[in-house]
């Protein structure tokens, strides 16, 4: 909690960001999942780019779910690209979710929050958010996922599926026997994650998932936007 506590601006300021000029077009027609392919924009894996105007690309081109990933942003400007990306989500139609700062997920008004294992408990951020939005639980192993079925989350993170260099690798890569495991015994939905590419999603997608994660894979590459079809597509591979 503490780490959100620095939010001084008022509501009235958090909802300056969907001024006129973000006008809120709609909101998301697919709250719950599946989305396909769940895209997370994190402002160091843009290389150097615009985090807004890839997130546009990725979306023009059907991700069905957008998440801000932002650990070391200054506060101010973490809550501005977050209202700009939610008013560019309801552009869209499609959920936006903050990672980790749920205090900033409940002032600009996002769909839900992303929580990982030493975050804030699932209940706690419940009470702050209420029972309309979604909260999301990473998960990094089966006993994390079956104990998270419980933990009143709304959908399960799993993952990583491969080794990935977007954040330090603390856990083992899962790999294609857990993700069909997940497939066939969770009652959550789940979100695969972790150095997932279109030919692994496709891979993922025959063991059964419907929900793949990308950062880098979408965001660091030349073009988002021709990913991001090709993550879609992929996620529609039966066999």
């Amino acid at each position: 909690m503490n780490r959100d506590g620095f939010l001084r601006l008022g509501d009235s300021a958090a909802r300056g960001f969907l001024k006129k000029e973000h006008a809120i077009v709609s909101k998301p027609t697919n709250l719950f999942a599946p989305w396909g392919l769940y895209a997370v924009v994190d402002p160091e894996h843009c290389a150097g780019r615009d985090p807004l105007a890839l997130a546009r690309a990725v979306l023009e081109n059907g991700a069905g779910i957008l998440q801000l990933r932002d650990k070391k942003s200054t506060p101010a400007e973490r809550q501005r690209l977050a209202g700009e990306l939610l008013a560019l989500c309801r552009e869209f139609g499609v959920p936006f979710l903050v990672n980790d700062f749920v205090l900033l997920a409940w002032r600009i008004g996002a769909d839900g929050v992303h929580l990982g294992q030493g975050d804030l408990a699932v209940d706690e951020a419940r009470k702050i958010l209420g029972p309309n939005r979604l909260i999301g639980l990473s998960t990094h192993n089966r006993e994390q996922a079956l104990r998270g079925l419980r933990s009143g989350a709304d959908y399960l993170g799993f993952g990583p599926m491969y080794a990935t260099g977007t954040k330090v690798q603390e856990h083992p890569p899962l790999g294609l026997e857990q993700a069909r495991w997940a497939a066939e015994t969770l009652t959550l939905p789940f979100v695969a994650i972790g150095g997932i590419t279109p030919e692994r999603a496709a891979d993922l997608a025959r063991c059964g998932v419907k929900n793949v994660a990308a950062i880098s894979a979408l965001f660091a590459v030349g073009d988002p936007g021709a990913a991001a079809r090709a993550f879609v597509k992929a996620v529609g591979a039966k066999g």
